[in-house]
């Protein structure tokens, strides 16, 4: 309803809103959003007890708030006071004054920041889910082919906790173990490691003082620790129009970048009701179930490979192990390994189907057993050691990694890396809506290319 007061009447109300430019803006941003999820929720819920302001209207206010770079929900409170007629338009119960400019008291209808806060903390992950769901289904009608390549990674986002200040000094900043009293919910983990060799200065200096720069190996490798979280992302680059943001998922920073990969690929399916074909992410994405997730549905996986320290045994074109004195090794059962895949047992040529009565220096050969080698034989298990990283088609897919980078850098000028909040929940809901923002702001640029063509 819009009100009326002394100096307005609803028609004059009705004027103003529909000329307000930050109403404007706001309007045409939300009705972007399928926010018929959010009423279906909302019609699930005990409407016992006074009225509520729906939970739209927070969403919408939360939205804002990320979009005009707010880092405290105190600075958002603050921004709506001074735009009551956004007030209006995002649809919290007025609390109705004829005397008020507008015809309402807009301190008694806004919750205080407190509750702003709680609401964030206590949003419903699932709607939260199924509202980004919306988006990248909007997307996926503009553009069909959508998702055909789709690119993974993970975005570290510091903890709002004195740890990660180094200009306080704090005992035991890097004890894993203990629990923050600014955060019990965020972890220790590595943000950067490289091999890079440091000069004899810089192996002084960073002996000399508590940094996240710790040197390993004799100075070989360096790492950067924080406490925070993790915001993986699976992403797709539309040509002309841009990335967009496929699925999120967010956890605890102390977790290895491969751990986002399956519930990032779950989500990724759900949204866009079909299987990616092709797949592309870093070094820390070298998984066996990676690969298999793109040669089950005849696409490849564009990862590069990860040895671990150690090369690994030489295999023909058809993955079969090829032993050290150059020769094919003979496959006799398969069987399931511990670590969750079917693997291919393969023995010494020399021995195996029968003796050939060759000689072989190597030590098992001496013992009489022969090379025994046991490889994971699942189709991605297979794609990982015998895909052609010089190839053409590699290297394209390779490169469409970048979107998430992109995604990356769109997110953390939207407040992704350093939220003023202290606890997971609030983390992860504030990450879905920046990536909401993000598809909603492609959807737009989709949008106005379709009525400039018309």
């Amino acid at each position: 309803m819009i009100p009326t007061s002394h100096l307005f009447d609803q028609s004059v109300m009705t004027a103003l809103l529909d000329h307000d430019p930050v109403v404007q803006e706001y309007r045409t941003f939300f009705s972007l959003l399928d926010w018929s999820v959010v009423d279906h929720w909302q019609a699930q819920q005990s409407v016992r007890g006074r009225p509520a302001h729906p939970i739209s209207a927070y969403l919408k206010a939360f939205l804002i708030r990320q979009c005009e770079g707010m880092l405290y929900t105190s600075q958002l409170r603050r921004f709506l006071l001074k735009h009551p007629l956004l007030v209006i338009e995002l649809g919290f119960h007025l609390t109705l004054d004829p005397n008020a400019t507008y015809g309402f008291d807009v301190e008694q209808t806004l919750p205080c920041r407190y509750w702003f806060t709680h609401q964030l903390h206590h949003f419903d992950p699932d709607l939260l889910s199924a509202l980004f769901q919306s988006t990248v289904a909007a997307l996926h009608q503009e553009f069909p082919g959508l998702g055909e390549t789709v690119a993974f990674d993970v975005k570290h986002i510091y903890a709002w906790v004195k740890e990660n200040n180094l200009r306080v000094y704090v005992t035991d900043r890097y004890d894993k173990d203990q629990v923050l009293v600014g955060d019990r919910d965020c972890t220790l983990g590595v943000k950067r490691g490289s091999n890079q060799k440091s000069s004899d200065e810089e192996k002084a200096s960073s002996d000399q003082e508590p940094s996240t720069q710790e040197q390993e190996k004799s100075g070989k490798e360096t790492k950067e620790y924080l406490w925070g979280y993790g915001s993986g992302v699976a992403a797709a680059i539309v040509p002309g129009f841009g990335d967009v943001v496929l699925a999120e998922y967010t956890q605890p920073f102390n977790e290895n970048d491969v751990t986002y990969f399956r519930p990032l690929y779950e989500r990724a399916v759900l949204a866009l009701d079909r299987f990616p074909t092709n797949i592309t992410a870093d070094t820390a994405f070298d998984a066996w179930y990676v690969y298999d997730a793109a040669a089950r549905h005849s696409g490849v996986a564009a990862v590069p490979l990860n040895e671990h320290g150690h090369s690994d045994t030489r295999r023909d074109v058809d993955a079969v192990p090829i032993c050290r004195k150059g020769l094919r090794m003979v496959p006799t059962f398969q069987f399931n390994h511990t670590q969750g895949y079917r693997a291919q047992r393969f023995c010494c040529p020399l021995l195996v189907p029968q003796v050939t009565g060759e000689a072989c220096d190597h030590p098992q050969f001496l013992k009489g057993v022969g090379c025994r080698k046991d490889p994971n034989w699942e189709a991605g298990g297979r794609m990982r050691v015998t895909l052609d990283r010089e190839s053409t088609l590699y290297k394209d897919l390779y490169r469409q990694r970048t979107t998430c980078e992109r995604i990356n850098s769109q997110a953390q000028a939207l407040g992704i890396e350093r939220p003023k909040v202290r606890n997971r929940q609030s983390v992860a809901h504030l990450n879905t809506l920046i990536y909401i923002i993000i598809n909603v702001r492609a959807l737009r640029r989709a949008k106005s290319t379709e009525r400039g063509i018309q």
